[in-house]
């Protein structure tokens, strides 16, 4: 694959387009920093906007739910989606109202997906999912059951056509109010886990996994 995504009249960055990047290795990074998507599509004059899963294998993006899931089953016939990923890494407080802003790194995603057939992906992705959101947890798990693999659908999206847009850095004020007596700055925000919670039905012998009690979404620099 290329190692920037073409620009396409979809993806081209118009506003601060000096934060636009379509470099892939960075939306990769973005993809697999994050845990949540939202897929926007269209059923006739309805549009739809669902929060979900995913996880990026090699240049595809998969989601998964069940068979009877809406989205996916528009998915499969064929509809266009839009999947976008958003990390907030800081609020920015500048001296003036209209300034203010947040400093995000985010991608915006558009194509048609494909259902993933193939048992032996199907499977690949689902542990690919698990190990996405919690390293180290699959080989502790039960393996789904044929039946749950029947009544679970598995999509990928091609990431073919796709952009990053990135802000970091401090507020950028109007001259005229870096003289202002007022604080700016930026308050720095991310992901933080708290001490595992056990299931009230869970044997008392059996410990915190070092997955679970050191757990850390690590932020992937772009």
């Amino acid at each position: 694959m290329e190692e920037k995504f073409a620009i396409t009249d979809r993806t081209k960055v118009r506003r601060l387009r000096d934060r636009g990047c379509y470099d892939r290795e960075a939306v990769y990074k973005i993809l697999d920093e994050g845990l949540v998507c939202h897929v926007a599509y269209a059923e006739g004059d309805s549009p739809r906007v669902i929060p979900t899963g995913y996880v990026r294998m090699g240049d595809n993006l998969y989601l998964h739910g069940s068979t009877a899931n809406h989205m996916l089953k528009m998915a499969i016939r064929g509809a266009e989606l839009c999947v976008t990923v958003t990390l907030l890494d800081g609020l920015v407080l500048a001296r003036s109202a209209m300034h203010h802003s947040m400093n995000y790194r985010s991608v915006v995603i558009f194509g048609r997906a494909r259902a993933v057939q193939d048992p032996e992906e199907k499977l690949m992705s689902l542990e690919a999912f698990v190990e996405h959101v919690v390293p180290g947890r699959w080989a502790d798990i039960r393996q789904p059951s044929e039946t749950e693999l029947k009544v679970t659908e598995v999509i990928a999206l091609p990431l073919t056509e796709a952009s990053a847009k990135i802000r970091t850095g401090p507020p950028i004020d109007d001259e005229e109010d870096y003289a202002l007596d007022v604080w700016a700055g930026v308050i720095p925000l991310e992901i933080e886990a708290r001490e595992p919670q056990r299931d009230a039905r869970l044997d008392p012998s059996i410990k915190v996994p070092g997955y679970a009690d050191e757990y850390k979404r690590l932020k992937v620099e772009s």
